[in-house]
């Protein structure tokens, strides 16, 4: 864990956009700088960030420069998340829209799924331990916009070779190419992804894969070639275990342990009549071998909606064991939520006043990486919590959190300093409050910033 996170934002800065090839060296320098600065304050704006006119007009200039682009400056911190060791890692995949605003004027944004509002869609694979559900970084991502009004009628035979937004799940996953040998992924989609352009990827690719089934109605083949539908071939298996699920309180419902039964099954996807993709037709991929496992309630009670997926999976699922680990491949999903919470609520990506989409573009890159950041943070205390605080911990930072802190504390582990760290950030530390989680972490490395800054300035005033 503790080679992908660096806690110093002046050492993580230029290791992750120390090598962007900017068409001049004195960018990379400048962007370097820029990242450091906003690892000090995640939720500023860019003035706020820079706090003088000279740096921050010399970060307009830097995104105001074509080689300057959202791909350029994200491009290294793909390389090094793809230079995982050998293991098995979850790239967890998911798209999210980034939001400008009601009919926004800034130059470059597209429509968003609400049709008035405009912006971007940010399509990312993140990357993450399958022991320690640790966040490596982003392996791909793709920006991209909507076109603004309607999209032309064609007919049948040309609408089949219309580039379609569903192919953005293939290309990303294309773009996931680890360095080194011995080095498996299992890519983890949601039910946006249950197309069969993304599973030929996949197959091309030689990847695994979980992928929850949107199209309980598709027409799949046993393995004996008999066709049925997806959900008629559920009803016709037979649960091979059970377990509890505790299901959270929401709107609609209340808390409760629900009881699930367990069934798996091998079944082979047929490309659609209609609607293939040119990948499909170029490689001619017309059946693809998979795996499925369902997770069904039992006895849901009334009022309560019920709990199903259905899962894909090139896994094997021959045993209940098996099973399960499909169906924990799966519930590793919502870290690309709390990923995207990061960007948005931590880093504030949406409430920047850039006017200009190509100036936004490279700001998004920049607050993707830091928004892997902050999710790390929370791993070191979570994962390896034992470790010698020294290792980690630059010692100034523990001179300075023992000072300000109004206990005395003991500092010998990464544990007790992120939990200390968290202080400052208002977690209180009670006994069920658990373990601090990313957002009052990047509070409280936020306040220790600033302290830094002061006792860094007392030194070199009084010698």
């Amino acid at each position: 864990m503790s080679s992908f996170v660096e806690l110093d934002p002046i050492a993580w800065s230029e290791k992750h956009f120390g090598q962007c090839q900017l068409g001049d060296a004195r960018r990379t320098r400048r962007l370097v700088l820029y990242a450091q600065q906003m690892a000090g304050s995640p939720d500023g704006s860019t003035p706020q960030q820079t706090e003088g006119w000279g740096d921050c007009k010399a970060v307009y200039r830097l995104f105001n420069c074509e080689e300057v682009q959202f791909t350029t400056v994200t491009a290294e911190h793909y390389r090094q998340t793809c230079a995982v060791q050998a293991g098995t890692y979850f790239v967890i995949h998911d798209k999210t829209e980034i939001d400008y605003g009601y009919k926004s004027k800034r130059e470059g944004l597209g429509r968003l799924g609400s049709d008035v509002h405009r912006g971007f869609f940010l399509q990312s694979a993140l990357m993450v331990e399958t022991s320690s559900s640790a966040v490596v970084g982003l392996a791909a991502q793709e920006l991209y916009v909507r076109r603004i009004g309607k999209v032309k009628r064609v007919n049948r035979v040309k609408s089949c070779k219309r580039v379609t937004e569903a192919e953005v799940w293939g290309r990303v996953m294309d773009r996931v190419v680890p360095v080194n040998k011995g080095v498996k992924l299992i890519h983890v989609c949601d039910r946006e992804a249950d197309n069969f352009d993304v599973f030929a990827h996949l197959h091309v690719k030689g990847d695994s894969w979980v992928i929850r089934a949107a199209q309980m109605r598709r027409n799949v083949k046993t393995t004996s070639g008999e066709r049925i539908k997806l959900r008629d071939l559920c009803e016709s298996l037979s649960p091979v275990g059970r377990y509890q699920v505790f299901v959270s309180a929401n709107k609609k419902q209340k808390e409760r342990w629900a009881t699930v039964e367990v069934r798996s099954s091998p079944l082979i996807l047929v490309r659609p009549p209609e609607g293939s993709t040119s990948f499909v037709k170029e490689h001619d991929i017309r059946e693809i071998t998979t795996n499925m496992v369902e997770v069904r309630e039992v006895d849901t009670p009334k009022g309560c909606e019920e709990i199903r997926w259905v899962l894909y999976t090139r896994e094997p699922v021959s045993t209940y064991k098996a099973s399960i680990q499909v169906i924990c491949g799966y519930e590793h999903r919502p870290i690309i939520e709390e990923f995207h919470k990061a960007a948005k609520t931590g880093l504030e990506v949406e409430s920047r006043q850039y006017q200009l989409a190509d100036r936004l573009q490279p700001l998004i890159g920049l607050t993707s990486v830091q928004a892997v950041r902050l999710l790390q943070l929370r791993d070191v205390a979570r994962i390896a919590p034992d470790t010698p605080a020294k290792r980690l911990v630059p010692p100034q930072w523990l001179e300075v959190i023992r000072k300000v802190l109004r206990r005395p504390v003991v500092i010998r582990t990464v544990g007790e300093f992120m939990r200390a760290l968290a202080t400052l950030g208002g977690f209180l530390g009670r006994k069920s409050d658990g373990e601090p989680g990313w957002i009052v972490i990047w509070r409280g490395m936020k306040s220790l910033a600033l302290m830094l800054r002061g006792y860094t300035a007392a030194i070199d005033k009084c010698g």
